[in-house]
């Protein structure tokens, strides 16, 4: 790494360095340093509550968030607190390789393994393996995958589990194995297969594979989570379409079908997620589902939107480049909690019971987290309609929001059969080359290449059109010019080809700026919403909370600041 003037727009990297700061922050010291939930920032002062996603969902999101968070941004503090996270997801485990919920005094819930809780358990485990290669981890993970294959009901082509809890003495009703009443297989099955899938990719798991193959044969051929024409089934049972594990589903399946080969799943989750966008606005507005949660946008959901939309763009649907760039940029960003100026907070600890609530320094607590229930317009959703106000942070949506940052971060430049493929213009360093991103200033983009590269390309982005992109290439004192009107520039649609490369070559692209207005629609309601390129500069009507899209300033020339773009050798592959 090396400093100098860069410019000074969105940098993925420096947004997982305030991740890190609420993931320590939001520790309870007081309650044996195991996170807080959710948090309340419209009370007067704000609060932090506890819940029963404490234990294995809770402590898997933010091991996992924090291992990512540190290779993304290079920070180390909180080590401390990262430590005390993972003892403590290793107490949850019981000999039967489950991770339990613990009893808490304040609440009256029983110890149980909780499905949705033991996905978040392998994912952090796979995390953790992946980047120390700790016996450890991977003991308890081959421990875990072991169980989560024993207590799954079988049958001839596909597995599921008959409930959504499982206890020490089996499942509560061997009446609901015999009567195959798998609840919401999308939430309990379905998600685990991409955490599963990719701990047998760094280890050979076989139980892991097969848990993959039978649950993804579920969903697709027997469950019913998705109609004929890709849209979610939103029955009752189906917990009325909810999104976050349906986009979760996607993601897995679209992995899957990656890994195996398999043209007809991914297929099947393009049509899937095709229907989901007519759900969502431009810029990564998701509803919570299709029912009473209609209004409250997980930034859980927009992390699995962008997460299936990058697997299907790999896998040829290269439109979907630009739909997740718009995601980033846009929703994912702005529901990063930096200004804290108007929450309420007191240094009091009188009010505080340990192990349910804390009013304490909140505000200083939760910087760096992401919106757990947004308003497309407002941090805090507070409509007239389904459940109205609740959390307006979740800590799941603290480490989904950190994981969609790494997202789009370790997928800005990849390499595959030795080309090198630029896919989002964000400000990126990188072992073959950094990326200075001038945008949405100028659309204006300055390669700097490190290694000889013997094929590079760059996605331009679809309002850039083609015939008025240029580019500059210079090397040893000498430049070349090109123009995006030249035969033969354009593979895919929209990649630019630039054929080799070599060190010490700086390419400047440039091309024109689109200025648009769309109006764009949430569960019945419209925003009229004003585009530079791909960023979101305004939105009407405003929020009355705490706004967003309020404050993104636009020059005629992109500022710049001394800093640096991180380069790693061995980055983690998710």
């Amino acid at each position: 790494m090396t400093r100098r003037q860069i410019p000074d727009t969105l940098t993925l990297e420096e947004r997982a360095g305030h991740a890190l700061n609420a993931m320590v922050g939001m520790a309870d010291r007081e309650y044996g340093g195991i996170p807080f939930f959710a948090a309340n920032l419209m009370t007067d002062p704000a609060n932090l509550t506890h819940g029963d996603w404490d234990f294995g969902s809770s402590h898997g999101r933010m091991i996992d968030g924090m291992i990512l968070a540190r290779h993304m941004s290079g920070e180390t503090f909180g080590a401390e607190t990262e430590q005390r996270y993972r003892d403590n997801l290793m107490s949850f485990f019981k000999e039967d390789g489950l991770s339990y919920r613990q009893t808490n005094p304040n609440y009256d819930w029983e110890p149980n393994a909780n499905l949705i809780d033991q996905r978040a358990v392998i994912l952090s485990l796979t995390t953790w393996f992946m980047a120390t290669g700790d016996a450890k981890a991977k003991e308890a993970a081959d421990r875990h995958v072991a169980a989560l294959k024993r207590i799954a009901i079988k049958e001839r082509e596909v597995w599921y589990y008959p409930a959504s809890e499982y206890k020490e003495g089996g499942w509560p009703s061997a009446n609901a194995a015999q009567l195959r009443l798998a609840p919401d297989p999308a939430a309990f099955c379905g998600r685990l297969v991409m955490p599963l899938l990719k701990y047998h990719e760094l280890t050979g798991n076989r139980d892991a594979f097969e848990l993959c193959q039978f649950f993804v044969a579920l969903i697709v051929e027997r469950s019913g989570v998705f109609n004929k024409d890709g849209s979610f089934n939103d029955a009752l049972a189906y917990r009325s379409g909810h999104f976050h594990t349906r986009l979760g589903t996607l993601d897995a399946i679209a992995r899957f079908g990656a890994f195996t080969g398999d043209a007809s799943l991914i297929a099947f989750v393009e049509k899937s997620y095709a229907w989901a966008l007519t759900q969502c606005t431009a810029f990564g507005w998701t509803p919570g589902d299709m029912k009473e949660q209609a209004y409250e946008h997980e930034t859980c959901s927009l992390v699995d939107l962008i997460a299936t939309g990058i697997t299907l763009a790999k896998s040829g649907y290269t439109k979907y480049w630009g739909t997740v760039e718009r995601f980033i940029r846009n929703h994912l960003t702005e529901s990063q909690l930096l200004d804290l100026d108007w929450v309420r907070e007191t240094d009091d600890r009188s009010r505080n019971v340990a192990g349910k609530i804390s009013y304490t320094n909140v505000a200083a607590s939760t910087r760096g987290a992401f919106a757990g229930y947004s308003a497309p317009n407002d941090f805090c959703c507070d409509v007239n309609h389904g459940r109205g106000h609740t959390n307006d942070l979740q800590i799941c949506c603290l480490g989904s929001g950190t994981r969609g940052l790494y997202m789009g971060w370790s997928n800005t430049v990849t390499e595959k059969d030795g080309k090198i493929s630029v896919n989002f213009l964000l400000n990126r360093g990188s072992k073959w080359l950094d990326i200075e991103s001038h945008l949405p200033h100028e659309g204006k983009v300055v390669l700097r290449v490190h290694r000889d590269l013997p094929s590079l390309q760059v996605r331009i982005p679809e309002w850039a059109g083609f015939a008025k992109v240029r580019f500059v290439r210079e090397r040893d004192g000498s430049a070349t010019e090109g123009r995006g009107s030249e035969p033969s520039r354009w593979v895919k649609e929209c990649f630019l080809q630039l054929n080799e490369a070599y060190a010490g070559e700086t390419i400047t692209i440039t091309f024109p700026l689109s200025e648009r207005t769309t109006v764009e629609t949430a569960i019945g309601q419209t925003f009229v919403t004003q585009w530079r390129g791909d960023d979101v500069v305004g939105i009407a009507p405003s929020g009355t909370k705490h706004p967003l899209y309020t404050g993104r300033r636009v020059f005629d020339e992109a500022p710049m600041r001394e800093g640096e773009l991180r380069r790693l050798e061995n980055e983690l592959v998710w």
